[in-house]
């Protein structure tokens, strides 16, 4: 937690406040494409890959490149953009440090789904559950400006189960190696 204070250049009570803010975000954003069953397997499938990972005791290059990756298939390169920018205003810190704090953050709750995923034996399904409970249980007043925050990453407060007549992520418009914002790529 002092480390984390001193790369944000505040006191710990503050980077405990902002962490829980950057978790919450990618629980969130976790939470939101889980929704989406080809989502939810692309996660479920994502954390076999972190379960023997240790984010704890790994260099900080390549926890950066990991978390930059699951970031990109949690929020979008905008949409993880967008988060920083709302979350430096939430916690009045600059944003270039938000952006350097997310990609530190993302691998650990990774590894920390992974083991709760593997120590249960959840399936996809069970994931999106578990997720879709944590990101309820996010306390009042972060919850509503994290639930704010992801809808306008998200384009709405929820990401629906079943797309109606328009799924802008099935847009035959859009590239098909684009991702769109917050939205799972089943590349992971």
């Amino acid at each position: 937690m002092e480390q984390i204070a001193g790369m944000l250049g505040t006191d710990t009570l503050t980077a405990r406040k902002v962490i829980e803010a950057v978790s919450g975000t990618i629980v969130g954003g976790m939470a939101r494409n889980a929704t989406h069953p080809d989502g939810a397997d692309a996660l479920r499938g994502a954390l076999d890959d972190h379960m023997d990972a240790d984010p704890f005791n790994g260099d900080v290059a390549s926890l950066t490149r990991d978390g930059h990756s699951i970031l990109g298939h949690v929020l979008g390169g905008q949409g993880t953009e967008q988060a920083a920018a709302q979350l430096s205003q939430l916690a009045g810190v600059n944003s270039a440090t938000i952006m350097k704090l997310l990609p530190l953050i993302a691998p650990m709750i990774m590894s920390l789904l992974a083991n709760r995923a593997a120590s249960r034996d959840m399936d996809a399904e069970a994931v999106a559950d578990d997720l879709s409970r944590e990101e309820s249980a996010i306390p009042g007043g972060l919850g509503e400006l994290l639930a704010s925050l992801l809808g306008g990453i998200f384009g709405g407060a929820a990401v629906p189960r079943q797309a109606g007549p328009y799924d802008p992520y099935h847009d035959p418009m859009r590239s098909e190696r684009e991702v769109a914002p917050g939205r799972s790529n089943p590349d992971w």
